[in-house]
Formats: C-alpha cells, sequence, structure tokens
C-alpha cells in the first residue's frame, strides 16, 4: 500500500489499494492536517465512475477529524484549485482535496490535495502514508455530513468576465476534452463568449471510450489533428482532469515550454520557470527579455517555486502551465486556452513566431525501465560517473543537478532524473545538430548501463 503515496499526489487503483479502509483513514488523517488551519475543506472529483464513492468515504474520515466538508460534485481540478481562493457565502476552503486518477487507466483513481492554498506534497504525503498504515486497523463510522458549494458555476462566471473582451473571436477552432472534466466547464464558457468551435468526446465518460485521456501522447491526438486538416487553425486538448494542455496548429503540436515562449512575450520583464526538461531555446529566448529559472519537474514544486518568486508564469513540457500574472499560480488547462486565444486576437501568429525559434533537434521524453529502490541511486551513480566520465565523452560544459542530472554540452543537453511517480528513469536529449542528439542519447544511456552494473 505505501506505493500510493508519491511525490505529487496519492494515486492507486480503485478498492485494491484505494478501499473504503484506507480511504476513510486518509480522509482522517489529512483531516488532522487541516483542522491545523482552519476546518473547512473542500472536495471535488472527475469522471470516474468510482470518484463518487470515494468522495463519500473520504467525507466520513474528514468529518471524524473535525472538519466541515464542503462538496462541489463533478468539476475540472482547476476549479477545485479556484475554490481555495473563494468565499462561498462567509465561507472560505481552508483546503481542497481532488479526487482524480488525472491520464491514468479507468480503474486508477486518486487525490490532489491543496492546504492553506500550498500544495500538500513530497514528505508531507509520505508520511501521511507512514502514520495509515500504523493505524491501518482504525475503524471509522459513516458520516456523510456536508454542504454544497457551486464553485464550477463561480468558475465560469470568473471566466467569462475576464475575458469578456474576447467575444466574438471567430477564428474557427476544435478543442477534445477526451471524455475528462473539461466539458463540464469549457462549453458553458466558450458558448457564452461566442466562440466558433467544435468539441470532441465533450460528455464526461470514465471509461475513456474513444481514446485515452493523456494529450501528450501523439496516438491521442489523432482524432483533432484530423480535424485540422480542414476549415479548424487552432486545436486544444485536455488531460482527464484538465489541469494539462496540448495546443495545437495546421503545423505544430505546442510543447509546454514553446507555449511558454509564446506567453511570456506578452509580459513585461516576465520570471519564469521551468522545469529540467524544458528546451535550452525557452531559457535563452526568455532570458532575452526577463529572467528564466530552472526548477525541479512536478506540478507541486512549481506552484511552491512560484510563491516563492513570485514568478509570472511557469511550465512544464507535459501541458502543466501556471498563471501568477493576472491569475492564482496554479495549473489550469482551460484557463491558459483563453490566454492563448487572447494572443491571436491580439495579433499572434503561432507558426510564424514558432519558425523564428533556432532549430535545435530534441528526443521526447525516454523512459529507462528500472525498480522503486533502484531509480534514485541510479541517477546518484550517473553523477559519480560524470565526475570522471570516459575518454569518449562528449565535453561537458556544465552539471546541472537541481532534479536528477541535466549535462550541458557545447550544443546541447542530455538529462537523466528518477520519476517520482513511476519506476522508471527520464530521459530526454536536445543538440542543434541532430546527430549530436543522438550521440548524447547514446553516451548517457551507456553510462546508466555502466551505473546499474556497478549497483550491482
Amino acid at each position: 500500500m505505501k506505493t500510493i503515496f508519491r511525490e505529487y499526489d496519492i494515486r492507486g487503483i480503485y478498492e485494491k489499494e484505494l478501499n473504503e479502509q484506507t480511504v476513510k483513514l486518509i480522509g482522517y488523517f489529512l483531516g488532522k492536517q487541516i483542522v491545523k488551519v482552519g476546518k473547512n475543506v473542500a472536495i471535488g472529483y472527475d469522471a470516474r465512475s468510482h470518484s463518487p464513492i470515494l468522495c463519500e468515504y473520504l467525507t466520513s474520515g474528514l468529518n471524524k477529524a473535525g472538519c466541515n466538508v464542503l462538496t462541489m460534485g463533478l468539476v475540472a481540478t482547476p476549479v477545485n484549485y479556484f475554490s481555495n481562493f473563494q468565499d462561498f457565502d462567509g465561507v472560505t476552503p481552508n483546503a481542497s482535496i481532488m479526487i482524480t486518477g488525472s491520464h491514468n487507466p479507468s480503474e486508477y483513481n486518486g487525490f490532489k490535495i491543496t492546504i492553506d492554498k500550498k500544495p500538500f506534497f513530497g514528505e508531507d504525503i509520505y508520511a501521511l502514508g507512514r502514520e495509515i498504515i500504523q493505524n491501518y486497523a482504525m475503524e471509522i463510522e459513516d458520516d456523510l455530513s456536508s454542504a454544497f458549494i457551486n464553485a464550477k458555476e463561480r468558475y465560469i462566471a470568473y471566466l467569462i468576465k475576464e475575458f469578456d473582451h474576447l467575444k466574438g473571436f471567430k477564428q474557427p477552432f476544435v478543442y477534445d476534452c477526451g471524455n475528462g472534466v473539461a466539458g463540464v466547464v469549457v462549453q458553458d464558457v466558450f458558448k457564452a463568449l461566442d466562440f466558433t468551435c467544435k468539441g470532441l468526446f465533450t460528455d464526461p465518460d470514465g471509461t475513456f471510450p474513444n481514446h485515452h485521456p493523456d494529450p501528450t501522447v501523439e496516438k491521442n491526438l489523432k482524432d483533432i489533428k484530423k480535424e485540422l486538416e480542414g476549415e479548424y487553425a487552432l486545436g486544444f486538448a485536455y488531460d482527464g482532469d484538465a489541469d494539462r494542455l496540448a495546443f495545437l496548429t495546421k503545423h505544430n503540436n505546442v510543447k509546454g515550454d514553446i507555449m511558454a515562449i509564446l506567453f511570456s512575450s506578452a509580459m513585461k520583464n516576465p520570471t519564469v520557470i521551468g522545469e529540467v526538461k524544458c528546451s535550452q531555446v525557452m531559457y535563452d529566448e526568455i532570458n532575452k527579455r526577463g529572467k528564466a529559472i530552472m526548477y525541479k519537474t512536478g506540478h507541486s514544486n512549481l506552484k511552491v517555486m512560484i510563491a516563492k518568486t513570485n514568478a509570472d508564469f511557469a511550465a512544464e513540457v507535459s501541458g502543466h502551465l501556471f498563471f501568477n500574472d493576472r491569475y492564482f499560480g496554479y495549473d489550469d488547462a482551460i484557463y491558459a486556452t483563453l490566454r492563448m486565444i487572447e494572443m491571436v486576437k491580439n495579433g499572434l501568429d503561432v507558426d510564424a513566431e514558432i519558425a523564428k525559434l533556432p532549430v535545435v533537434y530534441s528526443t521526447e521524453e525516454l523512459k529507462v525501465e528500472t525498480n522503486e529502490s533502484e531509480k534514485f541511486p541510479l541517477v546518484d551513480k550517473v553523477k559519480e560517473l560524470l565526475k570522471n566520465p570516459p575518454k569518449d565523452f562528449p565535453a561537458i560544459k556544465e552539471i546541472v543537478d537541481v532534479d536528477g542530472v541535466r549535462v550541458i554540452f557545447n550544443d546541447g543537453w542530455g538529462l537523466v532524473r528518477a520519476s517520482n511517480t513511476t519506476p522508471v528513469l527520464v530521459t530526454r536529449f536536445e543538440s542543434t545538430n541532430a546527430d549530436n542528439a543522438k550521440l548524447y542519447e547514446k553516451k548517457l544511456n551507456e553510462l546508466i548501463a555502466t551505473a546499474k552494473a556497478e549497483l550491482h
């Protein structure tokens, strides 16, 4: 059971790991943490068939801990985050919990947690897990006492008001909700703003009958790409809980780091946080007109860093986009969609701007299979080997070890980091020269193989 308590959230398989006993205990021991800052906790859930029953189990545990439970029903994750910044008839949430399996298969579910407007993650989650395991025999009675808050209606009204100036935007676009929860928000917003658009798979269905709700995987974009062959010039695709965005034009699948360049171009002297997987092009371009900060991967890490630095924006390659400029500093794919439409309405030619950027050859995220106990020691061993690399290893300019190890070469870089959520190493490689990108990949993979052999 220990494996469900992960770096950024709690995630596991319904009934096998997330069963009645476990989830009630999560509610109780999490509630004990929440009441240290206040009693009000808001709960929302995604489209999975088991999300409502997990909400009931969680509610019983929270009530036993002395919390006041505020339920918002079926919502997107950004609506859940948004509730932390709202007053509902004199009641302000002190914490929120989103019940979601995000882009995982339909048998999965989980919890994304915010306490006192800050992500609850890392050692706090691991400690919570240890406490639950130690007290697993504790019995918690059913108690479904709660009050409803209409956070979704409040969020929709907020977006319509904030982007009223976009009314009547005529450039046609297509959007794909992947049968996740984005559809319960975007359709109302787009209709109110009188957009010319077409929605795909907008009905929430936790079995995801059309395609998996992970827009970072190319095969999940085939439907939206087909639409872009016709009248539609722009495409937006959402993950299962709508906190990640894929943005496409007729010619480009615009990753999160390139979106960061576009978004920050409309900000004055911006401070932008990127993760270690972001292209060097992003850091170089943003540093020309502001300040770019490289930090750890993970939505929780980036939220904390935004609060610490008061940065304007943060981005992950995977499409987590965090606006602190005119917004609240959390990842919201729906809000990011409207900011992109705003830029296009103001004259941004997305493909032309991308064409101006330096050409680099970069891989997708490549995964190296390992196991939970070995993955972090393996990265440490790679770092050790890099201190005295093989003679045929490319010349190293710099080592960045903020999250794993990013090796800077003369015309590119390679990354090796341990995934915080799965038993793999994540690698990525980039260069201004295609052959060198392949060379960096080959040589760092050889180093990983050597590290594995030395560990055994």
